[in-house]
């Protein structure tokens, strides 16, 4: 899920740079306060290590296509997040972030698409990573710092949450459960909802129709509490779309003067 090969850049990273000791050996990583263009972006990857936490705050969906990805949604159109601010900052510091965007701009990636190795990789236009008078060094003489072993462990968790993730995935693809999502936002007083599309979710019919033997293989691996939470997700689209309506990027018609939506039919 989350391993690419360096000519093809994932969402937030403006490039990638294989991290070492002969470039890199004065470089520093420090905190910054915010991830540029997080903002743009309505829908983040998730982790089904995550799925618990995570759907309290977003709902849940599936990206469209043959490899589906969980993804958090931040916003309910392209271009909008409800969750950070214009200069990349939580608006609300007790909500959940999820590891995608805590990783950033670091990421585990192949160098060559020869080869399974995956190599510590950073974004080299990231300000967060340089020559600073400040900051944790990455590198103690030879050898990576503590700081870079911390960073590096924190990637492999989240390639191996990637790996239990396309399991989940395939479980999913193989009992055709996927289907095309639809959403439909009925505020109080307007004439007619606001509709969703663009994802997929799970079917809850056919949910409902596996044989007993697949129902047990579900709950043996977890997967049905993983379909739960994503179901239980789906409800806090309407809590997305007023903060939306609330801050002015709602769709067309709507505005922060309107009551917050009544109802949502998944």
């Amino acid at each position: 899920m989350a391993s690419q090969a360096p000519n093809t850049l994932p969402l937030l990273y403006n490039a990638l740079e294989p991290l070492n000791r002969n470039q890199h050996g004065n470089f520093k990583v420090r905190r910054t306060t915010g991830i540029p263009a997080v903002n743009k972006a309505h829908a983040i990857p998730l982790t089904v290590d995550e799925f618990a936490l995570a759907q309290r705050f977003y709902p849940i969906v599936f990206s469209n296509g043959d490899n589906p990805v969980p993804l958090a949604l931040m916003g309910l159109h392209e271009g909008t997040n409800t969750f950070f601010n214009d200069e990349g900052q939580t608006i609300d510091a007790n909500v959940y972030i999820p590891a995608y965007l805590r990783r950033v701009p670091f990421l585990l990636a192949r160098l060559t698409d020869d080869t399974d190795e995956l190599s510590l990789c950073f974004d080299p236009t990231s300000d967060a990573v340089g020559e600073f008078d400040d900051g944790e060094a990455l590198f103690d003489g030879d050898e990576p710092s503590e700081s870079t072993k911390a960073i590096l462990q924190f990637c492999e968790q989240f390639e191996q949450a990637g790996l239990r993730t396309q399991a989940f995935l395939k479980e999913l693809k193989d009992h055709n459960l996927l289907m095309d999502g639809e959403v439909a936002i009925q505020p109080e007083g307007a004439d007619q909802p606001a509709i969703y599309r663009g994802f997929q979710m799970v079917d809850e019919e056919k949910f409902r129709e596996l044989r007993g033997d697949e129902l047990r293989k579900l709950n043996q691996n977890g997967g049905i509490a993983l379909i739960m939470a994503h179901l239980f997700s789906l409800s806090v689209i309407r809590e997305v779309f007023a903060r939306q309506v609330q801050q002015g990027t709602g769709p067309e018609g709507f505005n922060a003067e309107q009551p917050a939506p009544v109802g949502a039919d998944a």
